[in-house]
């Protein structure tokens, strides 16, 4: 039986989708593995993502890497799926005639059968097990992404997701919830939630936005310990959920809300639908309703029109919000977009570099000082992982491979089980990352 080895790059949404994948193909018998660094198997699947233009790069390069190693006779066959599939099939069967088969980002189960019909032609597709297969994790068994929709309604400027994905489309919440119990059972005690826009769940099913019901209700399910939610959208923004957020311990004090600008100006261009007035009051609710909240945002530099005024407008903001955690980028023209069809691209790119830079600056020093903060302090943490003398693990704040870590050392600790919540005093902080001493289990 063939091995197959996947490479999912981009986005947890796509990691989700590779893992539905490799269920699949180990329960119709085939052997998988999940190896980005050094994949060694006889057929490759690579999980591409096509949002941005690095992203994009990266997934070609990957590709040709992949091509390369055919061409010396390591790899027998290698086929695509995801986000630049999607966006770019035609172009791509043209250019890399070497690609076994194509699949985006709603077909990629056909890719079973194909691989059967090439490979074991002895098989009939009715051989072939497609209902109540169970997710192949790639993430560590404790914790897992639960991606409650695909697609958006909103038509940002700049952004491609709608041109990839489509209109918003929501999962059943019997669904999510089944699988939510079914991953209980083999061990998940954390969930991050997660969808383009995860505020919007429910209004295509139900007629309203339903988030804070499903995760009220995916808080009571028994083992459930921690539920983190990502990419919210500050527009109609779903109140109810800092209710739920507020008097369910285990949904975290976290949200990840993209608001990629505060001048007026860039809102307006960026087709935000919102304001700068309406875009603090929900920061200051937000904290209000629920306190000690951390907040994870993305901003944009360098978007066409973008003025000193603006940008410097930007910088007092972030000053202003203090958030706990922060990306940001600098705009790049994606095809098929409003910006690129309406704006042209008018910042230097050395001028959207240097933006990018000064901002980051400024969120170092106030992640540094919001992570000084917490020494002294006594907080649950989960146990990751071991990486030479510590242990690493995270408090409720803290997304995993995106946001900072603890660091507890081993000569000062039991021996910790990783999965497990321990109370950690923290005694120490960097400009990011924290260290802490095991006080007493959770």
């Amino acid at each position: 039986m063939k091995t197959i080895d996947f490479i999912s790059l981009g986005c947890s949404k796509n990691l989700v989708d590779s893992e539905v994948l490799m269920g699949l193909f180990e329960a119709n018998g085939y052997q998988v593995t999940h190896d980005s660094i050094d994949p060694q198997g006889d057929v490759i699947v690579v999980n591409t993502c096509g949002f941005i233009a690095d992203a994009k790069e990266e997934s070609i390069n990957t590709i040709l890497e992949q091509v390369a190693r055919k061409n010396e006779g390591q790899v027998e066959r290698i086929y695509v799926m995801g986000c630049l599939s999607e966006r770019y099939l035609a172009d791509l069967e043209a250019e890399i005639p070497e690609v076994d088969g194509w699949y985006g980002k709603f077909n990629f189960k056909q890719l079973l059968n194909d691989l059967k019909d090439s490979t074991d032609s002895e098989k009939t597709k009715e051989t072939i097990v497609f209902e109540g297969v169970k997710r192949h994790l790639t993430t560590p068994r404790h914790y897992a992404y639960i991606k409650i929709s695909e697609g958006c309604d909103r038509h940002c400027a700049y952004c491609a997701i709608p041109i990839i994905t489509g209109r918003h489309q929501s999962r059943p919440m019997e669904e999510i919830l089944d699988e939510v119990r079914q991953m209980v059972k083999q061990g998940t005690k954390e969930f991050q939630v997660i969808a383009q826009e995860l505020t919007y769940y429910g209004v295509d099913l139900y007629g309203e936005q339903r988030i804070a019901e499903l995760i009220e209700r995916m808080a009571d399910i028994e083992g459930v310990e921690w539920i983190r939610l990502h990419y919210a959208y500050p527009n109609h923004f779903p109140w109810d959920l800092l209710r739920v957020m507020r008097e369910k311990k285990n949904v975290c004090r976290y949200m990840d809300i993209a608001l990629q600008h505060i001048s007026d100006h860039m809102l307006t261009r960026m087709r935000r639908n919102t304001s700068k007035q309406e875009t603090m009051e929900l920061i200051e609710r937000m904290r209000r309703e629920v306190p000690g909240i951390h907040l994870r945002t993305t901003l944009m530099v360098g978007f066409p029109g973008e003025t000193d005024e603006d940008f410097q407008e930007l910088i007092d903001f972030v000053k202003w919000a203090r958030f706990e955690r922060m990306g940001a980028f600098a705009y790049s023209e994606e095809d098929g977009t409003y910006s690129a069809e309406h704006y042209e691209d008018d910042v230097p790119e050395d001028v959207k570099d240097q933006r990018l830079s000064r901002l980051m600056r400024v969120q170092q020093n106030i992640s540094a000082e919001i992570e000084y903060e917490k020494v002294g302090q006594t907080l649950p943490v989960i146990i990751d992982r071991t990486e030479g003398d510590y242990y690493i693990g995270r408090t409720e704040f803290c997304s995993p491979e995106v946001d900072p870590e603890v660091l507890i050392p081993m000569n000062d600790a039991p021996e910790l089980t990783i999965g497990e919540i321990y109370q950690v005093r923290m005694t120490d902080s960097e400009e990011f990352d924290l260290y802490g001493v095991v006080e007493k289990n959770n």
